[in-house]
């Protein structure tokens, strides 16, 4: 018979948590969660809370926690608008499969469905972009339904689960025992690999003439980056990253032939469509990196290596899927491939890679103009952290910028909202992928709009500590949509400049160094001082006005129209 002790349905929660292994949480308190932070009070030695300015913020310090730690991040709040603002973080977590337990508090039971001050139906709001969701009413199911929601969070392709709990049964009693879930009936989280699928897969790749890999999150979320590694030094092959697979292999690597997609480098988007055999392993096809789906990769033969069955034929006709974990995939197929060097056909990347490098990149790395580029700000980060940071950038010019400039040598290493594009996101989310990795430098690349987003989480940065570097990259301008209106609405910048406030003083607010840079003589040696600095830090960069990413696939258009100007 199992060991239990009668306790209430709030304590249950606290201890389920601690029975998952969560040292920390992220949220805000609230009337109908209030029982839960009473018993987090009691257990505080033991599960750190840490208290955000904004639901939203918990969700992203969640997320940054989880992508930099490989654990599930766990957000609370309470109900009614506590709930409603942790939808944007939910909705960032799913389309990135980023694992978040998120525990909101809910009304009396008898309140549901009456209107009452802070009711809001969560679990219908939430139910399109939760992997799983449950009410809870009753303080005996609460176990249960903690123990459910890591697991479904965590397994196969990871996600966000809501746990939405009444006030009722956070009060109530119960007979307490906990028991880890292993398996959920109907829910098979991970398919059977078949053999003869991978055969086939390694038998395209063994007789293919120009092979291109482009891979995605799907390896680091499997711990597969060693094997992926190993695939791609037996099989000579070279391979293009997805904005969220930035990381999986080391930037340097010599196979490694940078990212493809609407901002990605020339030859990988430009080869896309002159490869023979594309293998997929662990991204979706996502739009952003096809453009025009009509005139992407029809010459190739495709294998798609993925966890999720649903993103098979979803977008891009397969003719050989290999379903399983990406770690296990990957380990088959290496047995059935042959070695090989694939020199000329690498050789057309880096021709391609010259030809950019002489039209756009070394302008952003050796300026001949009197403006600060994002580019050099990023080169100057990689040379002070030694190409060791983790890098959290938000949503805009800046992140592109981030990813296409940023050298990483360690996995886990970029953190940005990808599907979603989710702007405010980067702040919150570098807390919590400094909690997540403390023994990093973890430096957060936001633009002048999106911090102004979330930039009251500076007060949990007071709060709490956390040693995060702080660049905005200001252009005095929403520099993306800018970008698009300078290249696509003739120039009609409507409601995309930024009259700003003085971001040096709003840091130094809250008690956190501060510099700003306007002059290049002054960048390397104020980067140098912001990761020498052992506190948080907060570096403001002017850079160009009307500075442009590219190449640019534009919108519709296909991979192989790519611009550098």
């Amino acid at each position: 018979m199992k060991k239990t002790e009668r306790i209430i349905g709030a304590e249950a929660v606290v201890k389920s948590l601690l029975a998952e292994g969560v040292d920390i949480a992220y949220g805000y308190p609230g009337g109908a969660i209030m029982p839960i932070y009473d018993e987090l009070y009691k257990y505080q030695d033991q599960l750190h809370h840490v208290l955000t300015r904004h639901e939203q913020g918990a969700t992203h310090a969640a997320q940054g926690y989880a992508r930099t730690s490989g654990k599930v991040g766990v957000a609370l709040a309470t109900s009614g608008p506590g709930a409603t603002n942790l939808i944007t973080g939910i909705a960032d977590a799913q389309i990135d499969s980023t694992p978040l337990v998120c525990i909101t508090g809910q009304v009396a039971s008898h309140l549901l469905g009456t209107d009452a001050f802070q009711e809001t139906d969560i679990i219908s709001i939430s139910s399109p972009i939760t992997k799983w969701n449950v009410q809870v009413t009753k303080a005996e199911d609460i176990p249960a339904a903690i123990s459910k929601a890591f697991y479904i969070a965590k397994s196969g392709r990871p996600g966000p689960v809501l746990i939405d709990i009444t006030k009722d049964a956070q009060l109530s009693e119960l007979d307490y025992s906990y028991e880890k879930c292993t398996a959920v009936r109907s829910y098979k989280p991970v398919p059977e690999t078949n053999i003869e699928k991978v055969k086939e897969a390694a038998a395209l790749i063994n007789t293919a003439k120009k092979p291109m890999i482009i891979f995605g999150q799907g390896v680091i979320l499997g711990g597969a980056e060693q094997e992926f590694k190993d695939f791609v030094e037996k099989s000579g092959i070279p391979s293009a990253w997805t904005v969220l697979g930035l990381s999986a292999l080391a930037t340097n690597h010599p196979l490694n032939v940078g990212m493809v997609g609407m901002h990605g480098h020339y030859g990988p988007n430009k080869l896309t469509n002159e490869c023979d055999v594309l293998i997929a392993v662990g991204m979706r096809f996502d739009d952003r990196v096809t453009g025009d789906l009509s005139k992407y990769a029809k010459q190739a033969k495709v294998v798609h290596f993925d966890i999720d069955p649903a993103e098979i034929d979803k977008n891009v006709k397969t003719t050989v899927a290999v379903l399983g974990d990406s770690k296990d995939t990957l380990a088959k197929v290496l047995e059935f491939i042959e070695p090989k060097e694939h020199s000329a056909w690498l050789q057309e990347f880096r021709d391609f890679d010259k030809i950019e490098f002489d039209k756009v990149i070394n302008g952003q790395l050796n300026p001949t103009k009197e403006g600060l580029t994002m580019g050099e700000v990023l080169q100057g980060i990689n040379k002070a952290t030694n190409d060791d940071a983790v890098i959290v950038s938000d949503v805009g010019q800046h992140q592109m910028m981030a990813v296409r400039y940023a050298n990483f040598t360690h996995t886990r290493s970029n953190v940005t909202s990808g599907g979603l594009g989710t702007m405010g996101f980067a702040l919150p989310a570098s807390i919590g992928a400094k909690m997540g990795a403390p023994d990093r430098h973890v430096v957060a690349i936001i633009g002048d709009g999106g911090y102004q987003m979330t930039c009251q989480e500076l007060g949990t940065i007071l709060q709490t500590g956390t040693a995060v570097k702080i660049v905005v990259l200001n252009n005095e301008f929403l520099g993306m949509v800018r970008q698009w209106q300078q290249l696509f609405f003739d120039k009609r910048y409507a409601s995309t400049e930024m009259i700003n406030p003085d971001f040096v003083k709003l840091a130094e607010a809250y008690s956190i160094p501060a510099k700003k840079v306007v002059k290049r003589e002054d960048l390397q040696g104020a980067i140098d001082e912001m990761i020498a600095c052992e506190t948080s830090y907060f570096l403001e960069v002017m850079v160009e006005k009307e500075d442009n990413v590219f190449p640019m696939v534009p919108t519709g258009a296909s991979v192989s129209d790519v611009r550098l100007e």
